[in-house]
């Protein structure tokens, strides 16, 4: 049992008595009332976990974490942009050092389900064999100022390799590596001139990525320079297909416009990809604070928006529950600074957890999510975030 100080319980006190307590905690927030429609359904519930992560080694610290996944070991990986991190955050590197806090993590790093830190690896290939997407560039995103470019996502496949996007300005690879960083592939090529949606042997700034293996096959999010879905052989890294929004060729020349009572014809920045068990494709373009579904070749099946009057986006990725059905999917939204849950087969959205702001379980631009087999959620912050949160899931609490 825990034992808390007279000053931590009265920080507590004063928190449960402005409600912000509450809402660190996670407490689930229902999307509608007691209503007839809502009779039988029920809404996972989630805590945050103050014990995860652990104290990294050596005085390491994260830039903005773009990326997270869960492996078949139950091991959580993040990648995380360095250069995004100030001097004033690195005084551990000065010289001499200024202090003890803090020295650049390496950009990939494996944690073990406590939280610990089992491996780190990444950065230029010393012998040149593949291009390392850590040009310096400023973001493709318009919303980050001059911050720098760099990977963009991570995912380890069902054969144990570790993918990575990138969303250097005209960057347009992909890296296939085993998990001790042994380069293995590479689609595409960085610094591409002209962003081209129909390209077949580039990418181009793609965001995020995800496996199915009963195809063998990954599809990509691709993403700020290209506005289509993206599908790779996940053997060989070769291309296979692709498609725009509602499962049409896409089309560059036309640029999208913000409406909020409008569905885009095109993509506007596909942000994050989820393939869940059944075999539907979950596009999720930001800007258009839309998700879209498909089957595997591209056929469209339907879409969802969330909260569209949210200027600059909402919908930042995508990952699904744990039970075998994948019942629920998640979407994290880093403009609002919550996780929205929905019905994964309607996509009627039924709940939300988080709260803006940089407490445990609070969120400053929640940009990528994962969970794990037994049913807890990852969520990585991007930005001033530059952190990794886990929430336990607690189970199920009815609607009606």
């Amino acid at each position: 049992m825990k034992r808390f100080t007279v000053t931590a319980l009265a920080i507590m006190a004063a928190l449960v008595a402005t409600g912000l307590y509450q809402r660190a905690r996670a407490t689930v927030e229902p999307q509608t009332g007691p209503t007839p429609r809502n009779i039988g359904r029920q809404v996972p519930v989630f805590e945050y976990d103050e014990t995860f992560p652990r104290p990294m080694p050596n005085n390491w610290t994260t830039g903005t974490v773009v990326g997270i996944d869960v492996d078949a070991r139950q091991h959580i990986w993040m990648v995380h942009r360095a250069p995004t991190l100030r001097p004033d955050e690195l005084h551990g590197e000065a010289n001499p050092p200024l202090g003890d806090c803090c020295v650049k993590a390496p950009y990939v790093i494996e944690l073990d389900y406590a939280g610990n830190v089992v491996q780190a690896w990444g950065g230029p290939s010393p012998t040149g064999e593949y291009d390392w997407p850590t040009n310096g560039g400023v973001s493709p995103d318009p919303t980050a100022g001059n911050a720098p470019s760099g990977m963009h996502s991570v995912m380890v496949d069902h054969k144990d390799n570790v993918w990575l996007t990138a969303t250097g300005p005209g960057d347009g690879q992909i890296l296939k590596f085993t998990r001790t960083g042994k380069f293995l592939a590479q689609y595409g090529h960085p610094k591409r001139p002209k962003p081209d949606s129909n390209d077949t042997e580039n990418a181009n700034s793609s965001s995020g990525i995800a496996i199915f293996p009963k195809t063998n096959e990954v599809f990509v999010s691709d993403g700020y320079g290209n506005r289509r879905v993206l599908v790779l052989d996940a053997d060989t890294a070769k291309y296979k297909r692709h498609w725009g929004a509602y499962g049409k060729r896409p089309d560059d020349s036309i640029r999208y416009q913000y409406n909020p009572d409008r569905m885009f014809e095109q993509f506007s920045t596909v942000h994050g990809i989820g393939v869940s068990k059944d075999g539907l494709v979950y596009a999720c373009d930001r800007n258009g604070s839309r998700v879209q579904v498909f089957t595997l070749d591209g056929t469209f099946v339907m879409e969802k928006g969330i909260e569209r009057q949210t200027l600059n986006g909402t919908v930042f990725g995508i990952a699904f529950s744990a039970d075998p059905e994948q019942r629920f999917a998640y979407i994290p939204d880093g403009r609002n600074e919550k996780v929205w849950i929905l019905e994964r087969k309607t996509l009627d959205i039924i709940g939300s957890f988080g709260c803006p702001g940089h407490a445990g379980g609070c969120f400053t631009t929640p940009h990528s999510i994962a969970t794990d087999a037994k049913g807890n959620i990852y969520i990585g912050e991007t930005w001033e975030g530059k952190r990794i949160q886990r929430f336990l899931y607690k189970g199920l609490r009815s609607l009606s």
